[in-house]
């Protein structure tokens, strides 16, 4: 890993990129009346989001030249699966959905945790990583557990 600090602008992306993802579990928390539309906002924000992380795995594959053949193979392979996963959720019942976007976030976050030493990543990228999944993921666990 390369240790520098996170860019500002960086933190400030990743963060916001979340404001969604709570602002959208905390509506279908407090807005019963118009919860199945937060919650299918919600679904496709994650879905979205889902797939673009999976894209990372692809300019990893890309970009990290003393990476071996055999898994930049596997990164291009698994940077499709998100995308594959959060297509999938789109056709599925909120609860189910949100429940397989979340897994979806939580196995990218495995993915990024194999390729951190094989793709000089960044220090700061997997805590960054870590912190971003775990709020989507809460996020969208709690868009699906919403009382209904």
């Amino acid at each position: 890993m390369i240790a520098a600090p996170m860019p500002r602008s960086v933190a400030w992306l990743g963060y916001a990129g979340l404001l969604p993802f709570v602002a959208l579990a905390l509506a279908c928390l407090l807005d019963a009346s118009h919860r199945a539309g937060w919650q299918h906002h919600a679904l496709n924000y994650g879905a979205v989001i889902l797939s673009f992380v999976g894209a990372l795995h692809w300019g990893f594959a890309i970009s990290a030249h003393a990476m071996s053949e055999r898994k930049r193979r596997a990164c291009y392979a698994w940077s499709v699966m998100p995308a594959l996963i959060a297509w999938l959720a789109l056709m599925l019942d909120p609860f189910a959905a949100s429940a397989m976007l979340a897994a979806g976030f939580a196995l990218h976050y495995v993915q990024d945790w194999r390729l951190v030493r094989h793709a000089g990543l960044p220090a700061w990228y997997l805590p960054l990583r870590l912190r971003l999944s775990l709020v989507a993921i809460v996020s969208l666990l709690v868009t699906g557990l919403a009382p209904r």
